[in-house]
């Protein structure tokens, strides 16, 4: 059975010294997309501040009447409306009307897999849900209908109920969350007691994380399967994968894929999601992913500056990743400072992008010589395992090794070995 896209009039409102207005009704259009509807028109219009009751003014509501014909087309503004400019639009046009917000909200909602992402997403519907429940009072109230109080009583009263379930199962969702945040939490001091550094792939929706991921899977573990879904479209990552990538030279590192940023990204999201990007302000560093071929890959890394100031990790150290690379006219593999030029597409520049990770994330480590007695097997065995042993050789006293290891994992065996350099 086939279905049938729905149509949809985009609007918005160009406020004074607002430069990016052409690109964030754009940006509309591509989440409009996402969500399979198809934009059949656009209506815009310059002033000084919002019209309060009815976000546009008088004019041009009746402009926006009279493009739509169909019934069944779907009126999308620019801004999240408030509770009484939905009821007045809708009043006005006779049409449904939503705002980018609940456009956001529903792809979420589509694409959320995992149990946590599930759960953000619903409390962030619900919460967006409970103040538009009180901008429908009065229109509940006028269902009355002027027949006495009787009947406005029953719509109040069935809006307190929606109201008390709908506080209820925010409450019920964000202990399970908590849950879920807790396990995360251990999860997170686990690793820190392993010291095992984490470095986070952060950047705009759609910039190639999951991609740059796959690729650094691929390079370093061919044929795992251990590969994260990755596809051209907004908002294809919604919950934060982790993935573990060992060195040739037995250095590890784990490698998190985080949800991407996006400009006027709906409040509720941010605090729902608050808790997976909390891997974020824990890393050791950041590389922030760039679509070197979108032309407003500058807005989208102000973006996600902004966003990443907004969770307390604007202190990290973080390296930029200009992806996409392939579709632009820039040289590529190429390292500039801490900036690299890549193509997670064609796994081009992950050596150098390993490179520039190596150099913020392992500087604990030691050249040493040490000479290993025979009954201490074990520690050979463990260096063999967590070190870089570039020489080996068999003495009278013991075994004799050249190598490279953590600075933590030195002092914990020197009692062990004897030093014969460092």
């Amino acid at each position: 059975m086939e279905t049938t896209r729905q149509q949809a009039i985009i609007v918005g409102v160009q406020l004074q010294n607002d430069t990016n207005f052409a690109y964030s009704m754009e940006e509309l259009r591509n989440l409009a997309a996402a969500c399979n509807i198809t934009v059949i028109g656009e209506l815009s219009q310059k002033a000084s501040r919002i019209n309060p009751s009815h976000y546009l003014g008088t004019g041009k509501i009746q402009e926006l009447s009279m493009m739509v014909e169909d019934e069944d087309t779907l009126i999308i503004f620019n801004d999240e409306l408030t509770p009484s400019q939905i009821r007045n639009l809708e009043s006005s046009l006779d049409r449904q009307v939503i705002d980018r917000t609940i456009l956001i909200l529903n792809i979420f909602a589509d694409r959320a897999k995992t149990k946590e992402a599930q759960l953000q997403v619903e409390v962030a519907q619900l919460q967006y849900m409970l103040p538009r429940l009180n901008g429908m009072r009065e229109s509940l109230g006028r269902q009355g209908g002027g027949s006495g109080l009787k009947n406005r009583g029953a719509g109040e009263t069935k809006l307190e109920l929606d109201r008390r379930r709908i506080e209820e199962r925010i409450t019920a969702l964000q202990a399970e969350l908590q849950g879920q945040v807790e396990r995360r939490q251990i999860q997170r001091r686990q690793r820190h007691k392993n010291e095992v550094p984490v470095v986070c792939l952060v950047g705009y929706t759609n910039a190639g994380k999951s991609s740059l991921l796959n690729a650094m899977v691929e390079t370093y573990h061919p044929g795992s399967n251990k590969q994260v879904f990755a596809k051209n479209m907004l908002f294809a990552t919604l919950e934060t994968s982790v993935r573990s990538i060992r060195l040739p030279d037995h250095k590890t590192f784990l490698l998190t894929d985080t949800v991407g940023f996006v400009s006027q990204l709906p409040h509720h999201l941010v605090k729902a999601f608050r808790s997976t990007l909390e891997e974020v302000t824990e890393a050791d560093l950041l590389i922030h992913v760039v679509d070197a071929s979108d032309p407003q890959h500058e807005q989208h890394m102000t973006v996600t500056s902004d966003t990443l100031k907004a969770l307390g990790a604007d202190g990290i150290p973080t390296v930029y990743a200009y992806n996409k690379s392939d579709l632009t006219d820039r040289a590529y593999p190429a390292v500039e400072g801490g900036s690299i030029t890549i193509s997670a597409r064609q796994s081009s520049g992950i050596s150098e992008l390993t490179g520039l990770i190596r150099s913020h994330v392992f500087n604990d480590y030691v050249q040493c010589e040490i000479l290993v007695p025979f009954d201490r097997g074990s520690i050979v065995s463990y260096f063999n395992e967590h070190a870089h042993v570039q020489e080996v050789s068999y003495e009278e006293q013991g075994t004799r090794l050249r190598l490279e290891c953590r600075a933590a994992d030195y002092e914990r065996f020197r009692g062990d070995f004897v030093e014969l350099s460092h």
